[in-house]
């Protein structure tokens, strides 16, 4: 079972939710990607029907609501040509969580903002292949062009220079909400008030999945000494 089966596998009884809402008294519509990202058996939302759903929109302003960890790196990329090609204004809002796959989707509004509390994940692509040393390679090689494409969403974004970037993908780095906005990966951080409340209140994703992710695996982050910062949110979390 590679990462991503696992990923849906783990989540499979987590309640998620994915939605797309009109309102027609404000004029705007809104996306709810909360759930994973590539469907299977195990559940998740796959590209197609995300596509067909942006398409149908004809709001002049689109709020995509994200809490979600992650999934399909192919699958990610069609959402976010979706919401490119869109002509309506999109404000992405990062109500929980969006690790992976989900951070780059995130990243394809217009305006990205994260709920104080909330986290944002960027990781290296993985891959399953099974074969020779010429498959393995090949392999190796694909991830590497996936992984370039990936960081340079990042960079687009917060103005990093490229070996910064690859850095923080090769830690699997996990951003606060005061992190990702130092660094410019999203443009404003909101009070966790105004965030969606089914985000934190009613989901709360398995991250096994991942080498380091909250909660699990504390350690240093390369955006400052990050460890005292794990301590206490662990503490937190088991007494939640």
């Amino acid at each position: 079972m590679n990462r991503l089966q696992q990923l849906l596998r783990d989540n499979a009884h987590t309640p998620r939710r994915y939605a797309c809402q009109a309102n027609e008294k404000e004029g705007d519509a809104t996306l709810w990607l909360y759930d994973v990202i590539g469907a299977d058996a195990w559940g998740g939302v796959d590209a197609a029907r995300f596509a067909q759903d942006v398409a149908a929109i004809e709001a002049p302003v689109i709020h995509l609501r994200v809490n979600s960890p992650g999934g399909d790196v192919f699958d990610a990329r069609a959402m976010a040509t979706a919401l490119r090609a869109h002509p309506a204004r999109i404000v992405a809002h990062i109500d929980g969580l969006a690790a992976s796959a989900a951070s780059y989707v995130a990243l394809a509004a217009d305006e990205v903002e994260i709920s104080d509390g909330a986290f944002l994940m960027i990781h290296n692509a993985w891959g399953v292949v099974l074969g020779n040393r010429h498959d393995l390679l090949e392999m190796a090689l694909t991830l590497e062009k996936i992984d370039a494409s990936i960081a340079a969403d990042y960079q687009r974004k917060s103005g990093q220079d490229p070996a910064t970037v690859q850095r923080w993908m090769d830690a699997e780095t996990w951003f606060t909400a005061q992190e990702a906005l130092a660094v410019g990966l999203v443009d404003r951080v909101t009070d966790s008030s105004t965030a969606s409340t089914e985000a934190a209140a009613q989901q709360r994703w398995n991250l096994s999945a991942y080498a380091d992710a909250p909660f699990l695996q504390p350690r240093a982050s390369p955006v400052g000494d990050a460890r005292e910062r794990w301590r206490r949110l662990a503490v937190i979390e088991r007494c939640a």
